[in-house]
């Protein structure tokens, strides 16, 4: 029972006390960039720095008890914050004291809706948004974040708009821009950019709020102009059921099943390719549960929705992390943060947040795949770009729902009028072989290419053989089109046979008597024995 409910207990119960040296490292280093990048990724949700901590705390402990990937740290994620605005903002209307039990709600939401997911085994959802799907979604993200962050970057408020609108007016105020402002953000973000290229191992996040603080205490940047973070309340926070109104449920609800997929999917992509490179397998209905609780626990703290954060994952396996102690060793460290180290932050500089956050963007953004999609197929590539210009356009969830449905209906196109073949040169045999299901949706597209082969064929065919191999599910609808088949073959004199039926399509042949119509002698096992009997018969004089 706890090695199913609780699978990462069950994994501590049998620690290896020889990896605490290197879990205990992890979670310093992990901590050590989860406090600015909490902090910044509160700017995304909307909410004031501190909820980015209070969202950091309980979802640690929670996955670290629950969870299967022995490396994913769950955390505040640049995508899953972008969609929270987005969900919250119109709600909130402005209202600070609105904004936060919104967001708590939200989150609560969302984990019960993953904690259900993972109880029905829906966990196979984590294929649901395809590879370029979810690249162009992240692309979106990544636009919208930094052109969101290029007011802050230069000192100057930006109202909340679509990408082009943002951009627009961002170039409109630019002559507004504060000299002092611009040259931290920039300085910040070109040291961030040379660390990622020449020292990846270090935690540029902390760095660029160290030098962010010491700058501003040396050089009083708050008396000089520069916007600073301000004070942030110290404590804990205790746990609380958010209060909102009645109105506001069903539009969280809406919005909180989008979230709930898009987070763990984005979440699985990380900790399925941090599995691989260590050898070793996650279930991904569990991942949902683990989800769907650490988000129950960032709602109750006041804090927002969280997921797979791929950015401290990554510092925890490079510095050698091998459990989720890490996780709790990272829980432990931000309780202390929030007991005893707020302070400094206040003198935090606005702009290092704004140049945290673009460098983080960038990491969003995917070009390589990009590249890749538009050289091995054109289609896929058009349907990350269409899901890229939807959550810079119309928004993250209407964006991604839209691609969604284009990749459905591609599939459905697709699957309408599957690959077929013929097999082999025999004379007056047709061997035809349908690379799919035979169901309602192409079966109409079945009858013609067989019309088609028969009407085509030279010299006209005694025999219709039909290789089953690769249809492994055979419908109603399609049970119906195979008999039109049969009765207009036979109307013209030709035998229709069947080879490789695999059992769920015998089956339905057998209860639509569609089986006794095409007759046991015309049942193969494999299409050689079908054209030696053939040859039989026409040698008989059959």
């Amino acid at each position: 029972m706890i090695k199913k409910f609780l699978p990462g207990f069950e994994a501590m119960t049998r620690y290896d006390r020889s990896w605490f040296r290197f879990d205990l490292t992890a979670g310093i280093s992990v901590a050590a960039v989860a406090v600015p990048v909490a902090i910044a990724y509160s700017q995304l949700a909307g909410v004031p720095p501190v909820y980015g901590l209070y969202a950091s705390i309980l979802p640690l402990v929670a996955y670290a008890f629950l969870g299967t990937s022995r490396q994913l740290i769950i955390a505040p994620d640049a995508a899953t914050c972008a969609v929270v605005a987005t969900i919250v903002a119109p709600l909130a209307a402005g209202d600070p004291a609105r904004t936060i039990p919104l967001t708590a709600a939200l989150a609560i939401i969302t984990g019960i809706f993953c904690i259900v997911a993972g109880i029905a085994r829906l966990g196979f959802l984590t294929n649901f948004l395809a590879r370029p799907i979810l690249t162009g979604y992240l692309n979106g993200i990544a636009l919208s974040i930094i052109s969101g962050q290029l007011g802050r970057l230069c000192g100057f408020s930006l109202d909340p708009a679509g990408f082009f609108r943002t951009l627009i007016q961002f170039f409109s105020k630019l002559g507004q821009a504060y000299g002092l402002t611009v040259a931290v953000g920039f300085a910040v973000f070109i040291l961030l950019r040379i660390l990622k290229r020449l020292a990846p191992q270090v935690p540029g996040p902390l760095v660029a709020v160290v030098l962010g603080i010491a700058a501003s205490s040396i050089f009083k940047l708050g008396d000089r102009g520069v916007a600073l973070l301000g004070s942030i309340s110290a404590g804990l926070p205790g746990l609380m059921i958010p209060n909102i109104n009645l109105t506001d449920w069903g539009s969280l609800v809406l919005g909180a099943a989008g979230l709930a997929l898009i987070s763990f999917n984005s979440g699985m992509v990380t900790a399925r390719g941090f599995a691989v490179k260590n050898r070793y397998e996650t279930d991904s209905n569990q991942e949902f549960i683990a989800l769907g609780v650490a988000d129950i626990g960032a709602g109750l703290m006041q804090g927002f929705a969280v997921s797979g954060a791929d950015s401290r994952t990554a510092v925890n396996d490079s510095v050698g992390g091998k459990s989720q102690v890490t996780s709790l060793v990272a829980a432990a460290l931000l309780a202390l943060v929030l007991l005893f180290l707020t302070g400094p932050l206040a003198l935090l500089p606005i702009t290092v947040l704004a140049a945290v956050l673009i460098n983080a963007a960038l990491g969003l953004f995917d070009l390589k795949s990009l590249i890749r999609l538009r050289r091995i197929s054109f289609q896929e590539f058009r349907l990350s770009i269409v899901a890229t210009l939807g959550v810079i356009t119309v928004g993250v969830l209407p964006g991604v729902a839209i691609a969604i449905g284009l990749a459905m209906l591609q599939l459905l196109i697709k699957a309408s009028s599957p690959h077929d073949a013929l097999l082999g040169s025999v004379p007056e045999v047709i061997i035809y072989r349908f690379d799919s299901s035979l169901i309602f949706f192409n079966s109409d597209f079945f009858k013609s290419r067989v019309r088609k082969f028969v009407r085509e064929a030279k010299p006209r065919p005694r025999y219709f053989l039909l290789d089953c191999e690769t249809m492994p599910l055979l419908d109603s609808t399609g049970a119906a089109s195979l008999e039109e088949v049969v009765i207009e073959l036979a109307e013209q004199g030709i035998v229709f046979a069947v080879a490789q039926a695999k059992g769920p399509v015998r089956n339905m042949l057998e209860k639509t008597g569609l089986k006794k119509k095409i007759g046991d002698k015309n049942f193969f096992t494999t299409l050689e024995s079908a054209v030696a009997a053939f040859k039989a018969e026409k040698a008989n004089g059959g």
